[in-house]
């Protein structure tokens, strides 16, 4: 189907006013459908809203992938529906221990998806960089508390941060070190979420 006949069925079909324009647009990832533009899109493509999602990042993104409304999957996981709604639309999620893991077993979140969907990314990184460049017991905890794995492996991660971290930036200060050198614990740094989720395995 070219553009023209998607957007003519979004428009027959559910009545939805989308210009061939705004359908180039989705396909290239210029712009996203709404929830309602996203499941019509499906319906006149005979597919899952799921199938239209490359991979899914948001809790929006999530919940259409598992075809779970916003009510329903607020009503399973504990919360009113106006409160679920105003979280997925901050991209910030603030449920209990208890909320979280329902809500990661309903959509299928293992650990990273989970950080990254509920937009704790940034800081995680934050305590990361912490482990990383002093102290890594102190993080241990708060680590723990964020990301949904066993102390052990938590305490190896941050270990082996620590380790990698300072290893690139006594380069820098051995004899004869080129001035480049200092770059590569900035870099480390910058990619800290990536070392960790390596450092735990799948």
């Amino acid at each position: 189907m070219d553009p023209g006949h998607v957007a003519y069925g979004l428009r027959a079909q559910y009545g939805l006013l989308v210009t061939p324009d705004t359908v180039v647009a989705w396909e290239r990832g210029r712009i996203r459908p709404t929830e309602q533009e996203l499941t019509a899109l499906a319906g006149v493509l005979w597919c899952a809203p799921a199938e239209l999602i490359a991979a899914a990042t948001t809790l929006r993104e999530h919940r259409l992938a598992r075809g779970l409304a916003p009510e329903e999957l607020a009503r399973r996981v504990g919360l009113a529906s106006h409160v679920y709604q105003r979280m997925e639309d901050e991209g910030r999620w603030r449920g209990t221990e208890r909320q979280t893991a329902t809500l990661a077993e309903l959509l299928g979140l293992g650990p990273r998806e989970l950080i990254t969907a509920t937009g704790g990314d940034e800081s995680l990184a934050e305590l990361l960089r912490g482990a990383a460049t002093t102290r890594w017991q102190a993080y241990v905890k708060p680590v723990v508390k964020m990301v949904p794995l066993p102390k052990r492996i938590v305490e190896s991660a941050l270990q082996r941060l620590h380790t990698e971290y300072h290893a690139r930036m006594a380069a820098t200060s051995s004899w004869g070190a080129s001035a480049a050198t200092g770059d590569e614990g900035r870099a480390y740094l910058e990619e800290i979420t990536g070392h960790f989720w390596a450092a735990v395995g799948p």
